[in-house]
């Protein structure tokens, strides 16, 4: 090997020792759809722990106060937003979740399962063109269909065939 080899093997060496030894990652799916990237985690937040617990237990009244406290703290999280206005819709409130997922997509653009939600609440609301406006941006995010495109595109199929009903 030559010098210049084994002076950089050397350094890769102590470069890979002074990384710690859990490295911080995690895959970011949270909230329906997030961009499902690697990201470097943060600290878990209790509200937006209990705040999952209580939406995977159907308890969507108890996951509303929950994630309004992580995003008064956190204003930048797209994730919290989509839970928010997912538990807002599921509490009957699907006009209210609207403007919630306007939010989060305002945070995170290509937030897969905002897109897919608001779509879900733009039909219950018999609003078909926004509906399938999600579904054409679902199209355009997704370099291969991805679950949140199929589970839209369903739910606008089964929309027009019951005729707007």
């Amino acid at each position: 090997m030559t010098r210049l080899w084994t002076v950089a093997l050397a350094l890769g060496v102590v470069a890979v020792a002074a990384l710690p030894t859990a490295l911080p990652v995690r895959v970011d799916a949270a909230g329906g759809g997030g961009d499902a990237a690697i990201t470097t985690a943060k600290p878990e937040d209790a509200d937006y722990v209990a705040g999952e617990r209580a939406i995977k237990a159907g308890d969507y009244a108890r996951a509303i106060p929950l994630f309004k406290a992580v995003v008064a703290r956190d204003q930048s999280n797209a994730d919290a937003y989509n839970w928010l206005a997912y538990a807002t819709r599921k509490n009957g409130d699907v006009a209210g979740s609207i403007p919630i997922y306007q939010q989060a997509l305002s945070v995170n653009p290509k937030h897969r399962g905002a897109h897919e939600y608001i779509g879900e609440a733009y039909l219950m609301l018999g609003d078909l063109p926004n509906a399938k406006r999600h579904l054409a941006a679902l199209d355009s995010i997704c370099f291969f269909p991805c679950s949140e495109y199929r589970d839209l595109k369903k739910a606008v199929q089964t929309y027009e065939k019951r005729g707007s009903r």
